[in-house]
C-alpha cells in the first residue's frame, strides 16, 4: 500500500500562517497583559477570541474563511499542535510539584478539593434542571443535559491553574502547590463524571461503565507510583550521561508524551497522564532539572501561548446578543463562581487555613479554563449542548479564569514567605531560569 501523500502546499501555508498570527497575537496580547499587571495568559486567551468567529469572523467574514478555513483537516492541524501544547505544559507543572508538601497536606488538598467540586456540581445539576427548554437541544434528555450542567461546573483548569500561577511567581509558594494538589483532585473525578455523562448521552450508563473508569483510574495513579518510578529513573540516568542536553530533554518529552497517549486510551483526558508522568520526573532524584531548563522554556514561550490561543477559536460569543442566551450565561456564571468559590474557600477554612489562604485557594480554583472547554466540546459533539450553551460554557471558562489573578493578588500579600517557600524557589532556580521582571514583582509582593 502506498503510503499518504504529503501535506498540500496551501495548507501548509494556510497552517503556518494560522500558527504565525497566534503566537504574535498571544506573544502581544500577553505582554500588553503584564503591562496590566495579569498574568500573560489572559491575553493569551484573547488572541483566540480575537481571531475567532467573534471579531474576526464578524469584522472580516472572507479573510476569516480563507485564514481559518471551516474543513476539519485543516483545523485539526491547529488542534494537533495546540494539544502538544497542554500536554507538555501539565507534564512540566507536574515537575514542578513538591510530592513532599502534598503527602503532608493531602488531606487538605483532598477536603478543599471535593468541596470545591460537589457543591458547584450540585448547583450545575439543579440549574440544568431549571434551564430554559429552548436550551436544550433535541438529541438529550433534561437529566442528562443537567448532570452535563453540573460537570461543567465543577471542574478546574489544571493547565490554567498552572499557567497563571507560573506567570504570577507562585508555583513555589505552599498555596499554589496546595491549589495544583487540589485542582488534580478536581480533575481527576471530573474527568471520570465526564466519562459517565458522555456514556448517559450515547450508550447510556451501566453499573460496568462506571466501574470500569474507576478501576482504570486507580491503575494510571497505581502504575504511576510503583512500575514507572523506576523506568522513568533508569532512562533519565542514562539520558544524562550525554554532555548534550537533547537527549535528557527528548527523553523528559517522550515520558510525558507516553504517560498522555496511556490515559488517553483508558478514556481519559491526555492532560492526567501528561500530569502524572511530569510527577514521577520531579520525584526522580536523578532528575537534572537544570539541563531540563530549555524545555521549560520553549514550553511556557511557544507551545503554551499557542494551546491558550487556538482554545477561543471555536468561541462565538455573538449569540449572546440575544436576550434568553444572556440571561442564561448570566446565570450560569453567577451559579459556577458562587459554587466553586464558597465551596473551595469552606473546604480551607475547615481545614484550619486563614481567610487569606483560604480566598488565594478559592480564587486559583474558579479558574475553569480549557478544561471547561474540554468538556463543553465533548457535549458539542455528543449532542449534549448546543451551539448557544456551548458558548455559554466558554464564557463562563474564560471569565472564571480572568478572574483568578486580580483574586491571588489580592490574597497573596497577606501570606507570609516561609523559608520553606524560599528554598524550594531556589531548587527551581535552576529549572526556571533567573527571576523575569514579572517574577520579581511577585516575589517582591
Amino acid at each position: 500500500m502506498a503510503p499518504p501523500p504529503p501535506i498540500a502546499a496551501h495548507a501548509l501555508l494556510v497552517f503556518l500562517l494560522q500558527v504565525g498570527l497566534l503566537l504574535s497575537a498571544a506573544l502581544l496580547l500577553g505582554r500588553l497583559a503584564n503591562r496590566l499587571r495579569m498574568p500573560a495568559v489572559v491575553g493569551e486567551l484573547f488572541a483566540g477570541v480575537l481571531f475567532g468567529p467573534t471579531v474576526l469572523g464578524h469584522l472580516a467574514p472572507h479573510l476569516s474563511t480563507w485564514l481559518l478555513p471551516h474543513t476539519a483537516a485543516q483545523f485539526h492541524l491547529l488542534d494537533a499542535i495546540g494539544q502538544i501544547g497542554v500536554v507538555l505544559l501539565v507534564g512540566v507543572t507536574g515537575m514542578e510539584v513538591d510530592l513532599g508538601l502534598v503527602r503532608r497536606k493531602g488531606t487538605v488538598a483532598l477536603r478543599v478539593g471535593l468541596a470545591g467540586l460537589i457543591t458547584p456540581l450540585a448547583a450545575g445539576i439543579a440549574a440544568g434542571l431549571a434551564a430554559p427548554h429552548s436550551l436544550l437541544s433535541e438529541s438529550t434528555d433534561r437529566a442528562t443535559f443537567a448532570f452535563f450542567v453540573g460537570v461543567a461546573m465543577c471542574v478546574s483548569a489544571l493547565p490554567v491553574i498552572a499557567k497563571t500561577l507560573s506567570d504570577m511567581d507562585l508555583l513555589h509558594r505552599n498555596i499554589g502547590q496546595l491549589t495544583i494538589a487540589a485542582g488534580v483532585v478536581d480533575d481527576v473525578i471530573g474527568w471520570l463524571l465526564l466519562s459517565i455523562v458522555s456514556a448517559m448521552a450515547t450508550v447510556g450508563v451501566r453499573g460496568g461503565t462506571v466501574a470500569t473508569s474507576v478501576a482504570l483510574l486507580a491503575v494510571a495513579i497505581l502504575v504511576s507510583a510503583t512500575v514507572a518510578r523506576p523506568l522513568v529513573r533508569r532512562a533519565l540516568t542514562r539520558s544524562q550521561r550525554s554532555a548534550e542536553n537533547g537527549p535528557a530533554i527528548a527523553t523528559t518529552v517522550l515520558i510525558i508524551v507516553l504517560g498522555a497517549a496511556a490515559t488517553q486510551a483508558m478514556g481519559f483526558e491526555a492532560a492526567l497522564g501528561a500530569f502524572l508522568g511530569g510527577l514521577v520526573i520531579g520525584s526522580v532524584s536523578t532528575a537534572d532539572l537544570a539541563r531540563l531548563a530549555p524545555l521549560r522554556t520553549i514550553v511556557m514561550s511557544v507551545f503554551a501561548p499557542l494551546f491558550f490561543a487556538t482554545a477561543g477559536l471555536r468561541v462565538d460569543l455573538t449569540v449572546l446578543t440575544r436576550t434568553v442566551p444572556l440571561l442564561a450565561a448570566v446565570a450560569a456564571l453567577l451559579i459556577a463562581v458562587a459554587g466553586k468559590f464558597a465551596g473551595a474557600y469552606l473546604g480551607a477554612l475547615s481545614s484550619k487555613l486563614t481567610r487569606w489562604e483560604a480566598l488565594a485557594l478559592a480564587g486559583g480554583m474558579n479558574a475553569r479554563g480549557v478544561i471547561q472547554i474540554v468538556v463543553a466540546t465533548v457535549g458539542l459533539r455528543v449532542g449534549v449542548l448546543t451551539t448557544t450553551t456551548y458558548t455559554i460554557a466558554i464564557l463562563v471558562a474564560i471569565t472564571t479564569s480572568l478572574m483568578a489573578p486580580p483574586t491571588l493578588r489580592q490574597a497573596m500579600p497577606h501570606i507570609l514567605l516561609t523559608e520553606e517557600e524560599t528554598e524550594r524557589r531556589r531548587a527551581l532556580s535552576v529549572f526556571r531560569g533567573p527571576l523575569s521582571s514579572a517574577d520579581s514583582d511577585s516575589e517582591a509582593a
